[in-house]
């Protein structure tokens, strides 16, 4: 079934579905998933309509041993003209690594707690920032984009409530540095509507324009479609999120799945918001994706429609 489209006043018309699915979303798994299935899944989600699919990180082996084929991922990933394939970097060895694989978009990240920071990236949050600058600085000498991604907006499991005040803090030094767009990350999932709309109003008084704002929800306590949709009536129009809800952060306990891109795709189909994302071909990925990984798929709409568009 589809939704009945019946738009809300304030939305945007159209918004940008950024994919983290086969990075964010791949990289808590337990089990190691093949080069072959990482592929594929890629190539799907691009089939499906997907213009940003953030693909896979370049950090130490160790650290996230799920994504330790990075290398050989991006050098055998097809390249589709007008998608965007962005890979996160940790410091300045990790992008000498990506300019030798020929990227032309990282990302950064960024927490807004000191204890996450240290967690995370075995550094103080300045620290963290003053490699992210150097990091920045060469890459857009190299003529690459960098987004950033700030973790811990609203809540830590080790420091609670997140002021917004260091929410501003980093992502007006982000922005310094020359990122052209800042995903604000729910890590743990406890946002509600209200949060979102005052940490918007906070980083609009400091002068940070909403275009370039993404928001990526996690779904710990069910509310990432409800804070989704108080971004977009905030004038935010990118949306991380994560084919089958997969994801969480291996660094954070609390921090389960993204949102599922199939229950956001949804979601917009019934406000008339355009995506231009096929959740019929969205839906089969998932539903192949989950007999890969041998489990269901925690997408609401994946599991209603799966009798319709599977296998």
């Amino acid at each position: 079934m589809r939704p009945p489209a019946v738009r809300l006043p304030g939305l945007p018309e159209q918004v940008t579905v950024y994919e983290v699915g086969p990075r964010d979303g791949l990289q808590n798994e337990p089990v190691v998933v093949p080069l072959e299935t990482k592929l594929e899944l890629i190539a799907r989600l691009v089939r499906a309509g997907l213009r940003a699919v953030e693909v896979t990180s370049l950090v130490r082996p160790d650290a996230v041993p799920q994504l330790a084929d990075a290398d050989e991922l991006l050098a055998r990933l097809p390249l589709t003209p007008g998608v965007r394939h962005p890979v996160l970097v940790a410091n300045l060895p990790s992008l000498d690594r990506a300019l030798t694989m020929g990227v032309r978009e990282i990302a950064l990240f960024a927490s807004a707690t000191e204890s996450f920071a240290k967690r995370n990236l075995n550094r103080s949050r300045a620290e963290s920032l003053g490699v992210f600058g150097q990091v920045a600085r060469r890459a857009l000498r190299e003529g690459l984009s960098v987004r950033g991604y700030i973790s811990m907006c609203f809540g830590d499991p080790w420091e609670g409530d997140v002021d917004p005040a260091e929410v501003v803090g980093v992502a007006t030094e982000l922005f310094a540095m020359g990122c052209s767009e800042l995903s604000l990350g729910d890590t743990t999932g406890v946002a509600t509507p209200g949060a979102v709309r005052a940490l918007l109003s906070r980083l609009v008084d400091a002068g940070v324009g909403l275009g370039a704002l993404a928001v990526h929800f996690h779904d710990t306590y069910g509310q990432a479609l409800a804070n989704t949709v108080e971004a977009l009536r905030s004038g935010v129009s990118t949306v991380d999120a994560s084919v089958g809800g997969l994801g969480g952060c291996p660094f954070a306990r609390s921090a389960t799945g993204n949102l599922a891109t199939e229950d956001l795709v949804f979601q917009l189909d019934g406000l008339g918001v355009a995506t231009g994302v096929d959740l019929a071909a969205l839906v089969r990925t998932s539903l192949w994706l989950a007999r890969q990984l041998d489990r269901p798929s925690p997408s609401r709409t994946v599991q209603a429609l799966a009798t319709e568009f599977g296998p």
